[in-house]
């Protein structure tokens, strides 16, 4: 029996073709692949290790704050990223229509498309999944945009070819029909992403997100690795347990809350039960519609420090989803574990606070190390941090969520990992302005790596690029190599 990968001609990779260009299927090279072995007439599969000419990556991360860095890590790179984000449309898309949040995973998605000349389909396509609808309009302004794409009007289709355009569109037209289908509950396109309304349509059509993936990478003739921290077709929300005993719920009202403007809805809603509906005791979903990246830096902080993440479920309560299997799979087939630069407890962390999560990393016999990428600067989760205070909370979630919960007294004895078991190698910027104890770090048995970072303004914090991470990781893998 063959085995093909379909891949794109090296010659023609299809960006140029205005032919069926859509069937060229990237490969994914930082994916392992399976091999074939027949055992008692039947064939099963057996997943092999990355390519070991080059050093491959677990990237924990969010939407955004690792975009900046993804060429670091080459090819051969598993992005694992969280599916609690409820900021910009994906609120809205949530409101209305449910489903997992998919923000996150198209802003990756849309950041490991292949570089392409300005003028060539591929760039098209890129333009169009990113375009994002205006903020500052009203909604009728934005409903005629949004009519104007989707009916294939809009200067957003030009260059790309017709077969990609149709099957865009295609998709495009059928998260219309899903929004008409709920009129009642007035759908805002402020701000609205057509790359998020893209995923979700596919999500929805095929009731599988890592279909909707894998359809968005065909498209774009990218070789993204892109794993959800957990498969699902429902609404994920988290939940954050402050030390005065407040809670927060939702990553916008725990990371950056929208002050929502006055508005009136003359809805009826009319759908008992459903988990985007505040009726029978669930949770209402909120409009963050206007939440945009660049303002998270001014925040007002939180009325005390977050003392634990959780998921809830749509009434408020306490859940424990398991995670993706091909994310722990990926814990034990690559090189390198990496905690990204970004939202600790809204973008870290819930990729963490899941059951079996700790055994994978802690007993890993592929990582070669487990570094954790400092931020530059604290934020609203993370007010007052230092370095130890992040390794803390990243051991103590993983902790907490590997052992088992006692009843009456009863249980298992459980095992508590030390902190180099999760996490050996700190690095962080000079002249980072999170205070980094280095004595205080290498007790707890990580090491402190300092790099230059890329400084885009000398008012503000450096912050990592390309150069800084490749050469971090480059130096970590040679002092392990020496010893």
């Amino acid at each position: 029996m063959s085995y093909f990968t379909l891949a794109p001609n090296p010659h023609n990779s299809g960006a140029d073709s205005p032919g069926s260009s859509v069937f060229d299927l990237p490969t994914q090279p930082g994916q392992p692949q399976t091999t074939p072995k027949a055992v008692a007439g039947r064939s099963t599969e057996i997943l092999a290790s990355p390519p070991q000419a080059e050093t491959s990556f677990v990237v924990i991360s969010g939407g955004t704050g690792c975009n900046a860095i993804c060429s670091a890590f080459g090819q051969a790179a598993c992005y694992i990223l969280p599916m609690s984000d409820d900021g910009g449309s994906s609120s809205e898309i949530i409101r209305v229509l449910g489903g997992p949040s998919i923000g996150d995973i198209r802003s990756r998605l849309v950041r490991l498309i292949p570089p392409a000349d300005a003028a060539s389909p591929l760039d098209a396509i890129r333009n169009l999944l990113a375009y994002r609808l205006p903020a500052n309009c009203t909604e009728r302004e934005a409903r005629d945009e949004w009519r104007d794409i989707v009916e294939g009007r809009s200067d957003l289709w030009s260059g790309i070819p017709n077969d990609r355009k149709e099957m865009i569109r295609g998709f495009l037209v059928y998260f219309e029909s899903e929004i008409l289908k709920r009129a009642h509950k007035n759908f805002s396109f402020v701000n609205g992403s057509i790359g998020n309304y893209f995923l979700s349509a596919a999500q929805a059509f095929f009731r599988s997100l890592p279909s909707a993936i894998f359809l968005f990478s065909s498209i774009t003739n990218s070789q993204a690795n892109i794993l959800p921290v957990i498969v699902t077709n429902h609404t994920v929300t988290i939940a954050a347990e402050l030390e005065n005993g407040e809670r927060l719920v939702g990553q916008c009202e725990i990371s950056h809350p929208v002050r929502q403007a006055p508005r009136i809805d003359i809805s009826t809603e009319s759908e008992p039960g459903s988990p985007v509906d505040p009726l029978d005791g669930t949770i209402p979903r909120t409009r963050n519609v206007l939440f945009q990246a660049e303002g998270k830096h001014q925040y007002e902080p939180l009325n005390a420090r977050i003392t634990r993440l959780f998921y809830i479920n749509a009434y408020g309560n306490e859940i424990h989803p398991s995670p993706n299997p091909d994310y722990i799979a990926s814990l034990s087939r690559y090189d390198v574990l990496v905690y990204s630069c970004g939202s600790l407890w809204t973008s870290i962390i819930p990729c963490l606070a899941l059951k079996g999560v700790a055994n994978a990393i802690a007993r890993s016999r592929s990582f070669r190390a487990k570094v954790l990428l400092l931020n530059s600067v604290n934020d609203r989760e993370t007010d007052g941090y230092t370095a130890v205070d992040y390794i803390r909370t990243i051991a103590q979630t993983l902790n907490d969520g590997h052992h088992v919960r006692t009843y009456g007294g009863l249980s298992k004895a459980d095992t508590t990992y030390p902190v180099s078991a999760f996490i050996t190698h700190l690095v962080y910027l000079k002249g980072t302005g999170v205070e980094v104890d280095v004595p205080g770090t290498t007790a707890l048995g990580v090491r402190c790596v300092e790099v230059d970072g890329c400084v885009y303004d000398e008012t503000k914090p450096p912050r990592f690029d390309t150069s800084s991470v490749t050469h971090a990781i480059r130096d970590i893998l040679a002092s392990i190599s020496d010893e």
